[in-house]
């Protein structure tokens, strides 16, 4: 059924990708949905022996750690408490599979800190509430089946009366539509009949006419210098060499080892390595771990359950290869994404001395490398690589957390779609690393909290000042509309430019400087001094330049700045502060 439910969603992502409710080419929740059940999938795949109970557990797992953006976090969770009921049994009927999906629908639900309907989590809840009451009519599982998707079908119809923004541009909840169509493979799973396609009312799909091709790219780390690794890191400086991971199945209530305890067999990890991740539920244990013995890991590892899934890999033996065939730092950085281009340390604070342990650490998203300099001329240690078409996963940011020796992390999601994947993370992490997201939903409002930031402030007075130098920022963006439509009363058309004011559109025109200004007139009606201009990388400095040359003579008080920052989709960001 999983299996079948997400290639549902891989041959439709495209689709819930249109319904996003901005008509800019962002929509990124079918990508976001299907990479999170990618990830879910391959971790049942590598690990999915068992009975239903296990292998729900082991989805979980992959999910919680694949999750990109709100949709995914929230399907991850969705997911996350089916696996918590249906973790002690080999079968489900009926009354116990719907129970699983409520349990599901209760976890998703507490995981968001202000659930709104209309969205992916009604979509969830009808159906499973649904799922409930019939379970008690019938102990056909396909028939209950049916159900599920008829009343998750009928919530997602639904989902624009509960939330108006929907009704206004003609659309159904992308995020509960990505539901469906896995709900859609859960049946055809079921009954061996593939289900047919048929849009929900009010629904539409992007104009392939009018759409432009987006470049997806996996996110990745930014090293914190452009300069090469190769000179920041002598081979034999790689005390660690052995780079491990493998998973551990679990031995439960088998012999004297059964009882795993994480932070002793941590300890015991760093008496001979570093860069030590151990995740572990109730079935199965992740382990990363950069060792000079591996002989002793498995060992140790062997006395709590079956290894699977072993990688070792000799970095000493790549960092040669490497040298050896001139490779630049950005291949570099992706080999070895547990080793920063500052010289090396060790990821696990409990090993390096007060000395050696930075205060203050700095996690960042960016797209445009522009964008990713100013970041690390703020001070940021890590920028992710991504934003509106692409967001981090949670092990992404998992990875750059451990990344840092720092005592205390700031995150800046720099976008309103990234938020939980980081929050998930620092919850992971709670206990292990302090860790701190600052609710930045967009570039300039990241900008404005790294600025705020003082060194010899403390972790919670610094939490303070950047929270209040977000809320004081007005977002500006500029793209175009890869679909016609009416918001609020502005007519839209398909190929020509918007601009968005703090996520709403405010203006548009058929050519990029008229809306620029059209956008800039409303944000700078409250008389703010200060503009500053991201120039994306699909701008023209012919336009720039007149845009530029308006604000002075328009507004001959305001200070502009202007900087490359070189982001795809978006022609110009822009912030105004007084």
């Amino acid at each position: 059924m999983v299996l079948a439910g997400a290639d549902r969603l891989t041959q439709h992502a495209e689709h819930v990708n249109s319904l996003n409710v901005f008509p800019v080419p962002d929509g990124d929740t079918g990508t976001n949905m299907n990479l999170t059940m990618t990830a879910g999938v391959t971790e049942l795949k590598n690990n999915g022996s068992g009975g239903v109970g296990r292998r729900a557990g082991v989805l979980s797992k992959g999910l919680l750690m694949g999750a990109r953006g709100n949709s995914g976090v929230i399907l991850s969770q969705l997911f996350r408490g089916f696996g918590r009921y249906a973790t002690s049994y080999e079968e489900l009927n009926t009354v116990q599979f719907a129970a699983a999906l409520q349990s599901g629908v209760d976890t998703a639900y507490k995981a968001v800190v202000k659930p709104v309907e209309g969205t992916i989590l009604t979509v969830a809840k009808e159906a499973a509430k649904h799922a409930v009451f019939y379970a008690r009519r019938t102990n056909d599982v396909t028939e209950l089946m049916t159900e599920v998707l008829a009343k998750a079908k009928e919530a997602l119809a639904s989902t624009p009366e509960l939330l108006p923004v929907l009704k206004q541009v003609g659309v159904v909840d992308s995020g509960g539509q990505g539901l469906v169509y896995i709900y859609e493979g859960f049946l055809e799973q079921l009954t061996g009949k593939v289900q047919a396609h048929v849009p929900v009312q009010g629904q539409f799909a992007a104009s392939a006419a009018t759409s432009r091709p987006l470049q997806v790219t996996p996110a990745a780390f930014d090293t914190v210098h452009p300069v090469s690794a190769q000179a920041k890191l002598e081979t034999e400086d790689i005390e660690f060499l052995y780079d491990m991971e493998f998973f551990i199945n679990r031995k439960l209530g088998e012999g004297p080892n059964s009882n795993f305890d994480e932070d002793q067999f941590r300890k015991a990890l760093s008496v001979n390595g570093d860069s030590i991740i151990v995740i572990a539920d109730d079935e199965v244990i992740k382990v990363h771990v950069h060792s000079k013995a591996p002989g002793e890991v498995l060992n140790l590892a062997l006395r709590f359950g079956e290894i699977t899934q072993i990688h070792i890999l000799n970095m000493r033996e790549q960092h040669r290869d490497l040298l050896t065939a001139g490779m630049d730092a950005a291949p570099i950085a992706e080999l070895f994404a547990e080793i920063p281009a500052e010289p090396v340390r060790s990821s696990d604070p409990a090993k390096l001395p007060a000395d050696e342990m930075a205060p203050y650490g700095f996690i960042a998203v960016a797209s445009g490398q522009g964008i990713t300099d100013i970041f690390k001329s703020l001070g940021v240690d890590v920028v992710l690589s991504g934003g509106q078409t692409m967001n981090p996963s949670t092990e992404d940011f998992v990875k750059a957390i451990h990344s840092i020796s720092a005592e205390h992390i700031f995150v800046l999601p720099n976008n309103s779609n990234i938020v939980l994947a980081a929050q998930q993370a620092r919850d992971l992490l709670e206990g292990e690393r302090s860790v701190t997201v600052i609710t930045s939903k967009s570039i300039p409002q990241g900008i404005a909290a790294a600025f705020a930031f003082q060194e010899e402030e403390s972790a919670e007075s610094n939490t303070d000042s950047m929270l209040n130098a977000v809320q004081h920022v007005k977002t500006g963006q500029v793209t175009y509309a890869v679909r016609d439509t009416v918001f609020d009363d502005l007519e839209i058309k398909a190929g020509h430019y918007i601009g968005i004011a703090d996520s709403k559109i405010v203006s548009t025109e058929e050519g990029l400087l008229e809306t620029s200004q059209e956008l800039l007139t409303k944000m700078l009606a409250g008389g703010d001094e200060i503009v500053t201009i991201l120039v994306g990388e699909e701008a023209s400095l012919d336009i720039t330049e007149s845009l530029t040359a308006w604000i002075h003579e328009v507004y001959p008080d305001a200070e502009v700045e202007v900087h490359e920052g070189g982001q795809p989709i978006y022609y110009y960001l822009f912030s105004v502060e007084s």
